[in-house]
């Protein structure tokens, strides 16, 4: 055996020793990475198929690093006026009701109507309590919007009323019912709009606007409710608080807003009145 020869037998046996070691590695591809940050190095080894035996081809990549933007803000200055603000529409609400019984309407759309404006109450104490945790924005989105179904459902049953003052010849009272009609619908478009600007994101101003717009249309309610029978004490009550619930709405825009001054806040225990 020549020298050349015996050189050629140990380069064959080396080969022989690697190929095992390859024959048995995965077929997928096998990614090792330096370090777990973006940016950092990747080498890829790729299976190449050659027509006797599978080696593996490397690659190197650096990873892309990729930016997310998310917008985060506390509703929680809102909490307790919107809080104060369903609770005392829930009770104006329960008061047109029993105005209804002393003008012989109850059962009627004008009832309807009332019930309407106590479930919107329910659902805007509801959408305040929620609004203390971050973590709950969905909640408040979805209470908003029932509160304001509420209040569309109600314009509808207001209509009703109108055909019902129609029909016993009440024309003065129709004329009353009429008047209920647009601030009412404004109002439930405003509490839509406050869901939908927290939904996309929108700044606390935007939302802020959209709640005091609620409370105004709501103040503007409350006086057409008054004018209903100025004689009745349910009147008055339901008006009184409507009246206290739209101050309340709007100081919970003004919060969120930040346009409150240290000395228009209760201090104490004030805030437990009303």
């Amino acid at each position: 055996m020549t020298l050349s020869c015996y050189f050629r037998c140990i380069q064959l046996l080396s080969l022989a020793a690697l190929v095992p070691a390859f024959a048995f590695a995965p077929s997928s591809q096998t990614i090792r990475t330096n370090s777990n940050n973006v940016g950092a190095i990747t080498t890829i080894f790729t299976p190449i198929q050659s027509s006797q035996n599978q080696y593996y081809k490397s690659s190197t990549r650096r990873l892309s690093s990729k930016t997310t933007t998310t917008q985060l803000y506390s509703l929680k200055p809102a909490a307790l006026p919107l809080m104060d603000s369903g609770k005392a529409l829930a009770r104006s609400g329960e008061l047109l009701i029993d105005l209804t019984s002393q003008l012989n309407l109850y059962g009627g759309g004008l009832s309807a109507a009332g019930a309407n404006i106590r479930n919107c109450g329910d659902c805007l104490a509801q959408a305040g309590a929620s609004c203390r945790m971050k973590t709950a924005q969905e909640l408040v989105i979805d209470e908003l919007r029932e509160g304001s179904d509420c209040l569309r459902e109600g314009t509808d049953k207001l209509g009703r009323a109108v055909e019902e003052s129609e029909v016993d010849g009440n024309v003065v009272l129709r004329e009353k019912i009429e008047k209920m009609i647009l601030p009412m619908k404004q109002t439930s478009l405003f509490l839509e709009e406050v869901g939908a600007s927290i939904l996309q994101k929108e700044s606390t101003d935007v939302i802020a606007s959209h709640l005091i717009s609620a409370g105004e249309a709501l103040l503007l309610l409350s006086m057409t409710v008054q004018e209903l029978d100025e004689k009745s004490e349910d009147g008055k009550l339901s008006a009184q608080r409507m009246v206290y619930a739209s101050e309340q709405m709007i100081l919970a825009g003004k919060e969120l807003k930040g346009d409150m001054k240290d000395d228009d806040k209760p201090k104490g225990k004030g805030w437990i009145k009303g």
